[in-house]
């Protein structure tokens, strides 16, 4: 990877983590559960967060994951439906934060084209690295919310599933779910995910352009 790709991709990566796991930590502590506040997890300090392998995995492989949030269930008044939020609070501040991302470069475009006239070729490349700095965030961001989404532990979408398991169900499920990860890391290093996941990308990419051209538009 190339010094210019990691100027911008690791401060991408670094919001989009982080406020998908401080995400996770704030919905279960407004649910009543003080663990997130207990362990240090609502917070903006990146190293509370990121886990070393997923973190590169997320910087080469373009799909990662974070240090899981410590949450206690038993806390909410109903423990699934709690679970089930708390999961997909994740996933749904990483499609915010690419719905940020894909206004930006329409509004900076907009601006720029009308507007501005670059007369130093520093101008112009500072442009040009803010332009694929939000593009970058934004598809950083739909792949790190639908890969979450994935139904396999320890991503969020296997906690969700769980949570909408019978009993019995569940309960096998969880026993062999610290095996998830290394499985997960074969199946992604293999590139199993790889169509699929491209296919989910491109599709939520295309709901962002959808929503931003209608937003614009106003």
């Amino acid at each position: 990877m190339s010094l210019e790709r990691l100027i911008y991709s690791v401060p991408a990566i670094l919001i989009a983590i982080v406020l998908h796991e401080l995400s996770h930590a704030y919905v279960s502590y407004r649910l009543g559960d003080p663990t997130p506040k207990q362990t240090g997890r609502l917070s903006l300090n990146p190293i509370r967060h990121l886990d070393p392998l997923g973190s590169l995995m997320l910087l080469f492989v373009g799909f990662g994951w974070a240090k899981p949030v410590q949450i206690n269930p038993n806390y909410y008044k109903n423990r699934k439906a709690g679970t089930v939020l708390v999961s997909l609070a994740g996933p749904f501040a990483n499609f915010i934060l690419a719905l940020i991302g894909s206004l930006l470069i329409s509004l900076v475009r907009r601006l720029v084209g009308d507007s501005i006239t670059f007369e130093t070729k520093a101008g112009y490349q500072a442009f040009v690295y803010l332009l694929q700095f939000l593009y970058y965030f934004m598809m950083l961001n739909i792949g790190l919310g639908v890969f979450n989404l994935i139904p396999f532990p320890p991503l969020d979408g296997s906690k969700v599933l769980a949570s909408v398991l019978p009993e019995p169900a569940y309960s096998y499920w969880m026993r062999y779910e610290r095996y998830g990860q290394f499985i997960l890391m074969v199946i992604l290093y293999v590139g199993l995910l790889n169509k699929p996941l491209s296919i989910l990308r491109n599709g939520v990419y295309v709901v962002m352009q959808t929503i931003t051209n209608a937003l614009v538009g106003l």
